[in-house]
């Protein structure tokens, strides 16, 4: 029987899981993701080499469950921000400088490099998680277009550009914020 690290068989898993998140995270910043090896997870985790495989059939698996983690803390987060206010503009922009800034705590968009050496299913599966963070861009643009506080021609095609603004991280925020805003006829 393993040995529980917590009060509980459910907290135990949820800071087993932490673990692994923060080591997969660490090691992806020090090699590329065929050099993290499942063996080298679970030594930064501080857990067993097999005790790895009990929670994660395989490397594919780490990646699919840390992304779906951390999509899930970003929109909690998010919503969470946009509750401040009912006003579209104030929703985009407040939209806007959280993915800006949620950067240095999320690891939001673990690459195209990687995404593409994923399975289709476990790409699948990334996918349905980040249609969550769409789904808030895509209510507050069709809330600014109702309002007539925005004007969005094509809302699915305005996800994608307002979201390939947001890649850049040597530009200026403010200048990223205003050039969002300014497109969707929100400037102000």
């Amino acid at each position: 029987m393993p040995r529980i690290s917590a009060g509980s068989l459910q907290e135990h898993r949820a800071d087993l899981r932490r673990r692994v998140f923060d080591a997969f995270a660490a090691l992806m910043g020090e090699r590329s993701y065929d050099a993290v090896t499942m063996a080298a997870i679970a030594e930064r985790a501080g857990i067993g080499r097999t005790t790895i495989y009990h929670h994660f059939p395989d490397k594919a698996a780490v990646v699919v469950a840390f992304a779906s983690d951390e999509t899930e803390r970003y929109v909690a987060r998010l919503t969470e921000v946009l509750g401040a206010t009912d006003d579209p503009v104030e929703r985009l922009r407040t939209y806007v400088r959280h993915h800006l800034a949620a950067d240095e705590e999320f690891h939001l968009g673990l690459g195209p490099r990687l995404f593409a050496m994923l399975s289709d299913e476990a790409r699948r599966e990334i996918r349905s998680h980040v249609v969550a963070v769409e789904d808030v861009l895509r209510s507050i643009l069709l809330d600014g277009d109702a309002s007539g506080r925005m004007l969005v021609d094509d809302v699915e095609t305005t996800l994608p550009l307002v979201h390939a603004c947001l890649g850049p991280r040597h530009l200026p925020a403010r200048t990223i914020e205003t050039f969002v805003l300014r497109a969707v006829g929100a400037a102000g």
